[in-house]
């Protein structure tokens, strides 16, 4: 497991490895109750670690703390709220 950092002031949640982006998962602000994920990126040497998940699950924890849905529009999130029921209560209909 990784420390998922979030920055608000930049629209994004990452994970560093000794000071590099390792992934970053991107977002804008439809409004205070809306989030959209327009991207998502793992660089090469960390795919298959799971990054991608790790950040999407922080985004979901964040949303249910703060009563906000999530729109995913990047393929990658887009897929993985398609297939894990349980991020269900955080997706926007």
């Amino acid at each position: 497991m990784h420390n998922v950092e979030h920055e608000a002031a930049n629209k994004r949640f990452l994970i560093q490895d000794n000071g590099d982006i390792a992934a970053v998962m991107t977002y804008v602000i439809s409004s205070p109750e809306l989030y959209i994920i327009d991207h998502t990126l793992v660089e090469n040497a960390y795919r298959g670690q799971g990054l991608g998940d790790e950040l999407i699950k922080a985004m979901v924890e964040y949303a249910r703390e703060n009563g906000i849905k999530i729109l995913p529009l990047c393929p990658f999130a887009k897929g993985r709220f398609e297939r894990i029921s349980e991020y269900t209560d955080v997706l926007h209909h």
